[in-house]
């Protein structure tokens, strides 16, 4: 609870200092502005996270535990019920019912971010931050409602979830390379606000075992960049994990000999500690505002693993 009441004080004194460049009599003291870290995993239930299951999953999360040690626990309030309306809502600070983002679409469809929709981003650029966003988007997969559109300097990431990038290795997949070139999905995405955008392939099975590591690869060089600059940074990194269907390398596998979903807990865990880590190692962990969040919970039929819920529906 402290840390987002921080958070909300500092963006509302880089306004104030914006306003009273404009009026003298408004005039006050530079506030130094912190860099702000939103690591979200997805798909993966409260109780998958150590602070919260107190060890009872039978594997530990010490990375994301810190945070919790360190800063403050969120208990009782609802996400939304998919990656795309959870995603949305933060980004824009919108019910999704007003965006129109409440579900998610397919390759090509009109769902996706509206230039009259601002965004986090938008306005944290106007007050001087570098913006980044990495790893999965899951809001409209066409150029214009790319992140690099709406207010990130730089994107690389996927646009759907996991078992739709895999939808074209399915044996029943229509084999029409028109078929394909229409409705199916698009690589995994870099682009910028200058307007590139690189297609760097698709995400295939195989490189779902590793595309945690490429994007927070990407989330490192960011932060280390930001540092250079001089300007405060917002980074929105976000993991693949734990959403259906997750293919793991063969070090992750078996890790915890408890199954795939504590497996690839353990995995996501230290990658977060790497993000974390670079952050210490810049000399920013004290100047820097960290949340650890999904865009919802865990599939029910992930039970016993994950997919605790007093809910109907599928997360």
């Amino acid at each position: 609870m402290n840390r987002s009441r921080t958070f909300l004080r500092g963006l509302a004194a880089a306004l104030v200092v914006a306003t009273g460049a404009a009026s003298p009599a408004l005039a006050q003291p530079a506030v130094k502005k912190p860099n702000i870290l939103v690591i979200w995993g997805d798909d993966i239930g409260g109780f998958n996270v150590g602070a919260y299951n107190q060890g009872v999953m039978g594997y530990k999360t010490p990375s994301i535990d810190s945070l919790a040690k360190e800063g403050a626990m969120f208990t009782d309030w609802y996400g939304q019920q998919s990656c795309t309306a959870g995603r949305a809502a933060f980004i824009t600070g919108q019910s999704p019912i007003r965006t129109g983002l409440t579900k998610v679409g397919l390759p090509g469809a009109p769902e996706g971010m509206k230039k009259e929709d601002p965004t986090i981003a938008t306005l944290l650029r106007a007050q001087g931050y570098v913006t980044g966003q990495f790893g999965k988007n899951h809001l409209g997969d066409r150029d214009e409602m790319l992140p690099s559109n709406h207010g990130f300097d730089e994107f690389f990431g996927n646009l759907y979830h996991l078992n739709a990038e895999e939808e074209p290795e399915n044996p029943d997949y229509p084999r029409n390379p028109e078929f394909k070139k229409k409705f199916g999905p698009r690589g995994v995405i870099h682009s910028f606000a200058d307007g590139r955008i690189t297609d760097t392939g698709p995400l295939t099975r195989k490189r779902m075992e590793t595309i945690d590591e490429e994007v927070t690869a990407k989330a490192l060089d960011f932060m280390s960049r930001a540092k250079q600059s001089g300007k405060p940074f917002f980074l929105w990194w976000n993991s693949t994990r734990m959403h259906i269907w997750t293919h793991l390398k063969a070090e992750s596998a078996g890790k915890t000999g408890l199954g795939i979903y504590p497996d690839g807990m353990v995995e996501h865990d230290g990658h977060v500690g790497q993000v974390l880590a670079r952050l210490k190692e810049l000399g920013l962990e004290n100047d820097t505002i960290v949340m650890y969040s999904t865009d919802n919970g865990a599939e029910t039929m992930s039970w016993p693993d994950g997919g605790t819920t007093m809910f109907r529906g599928e997360k």
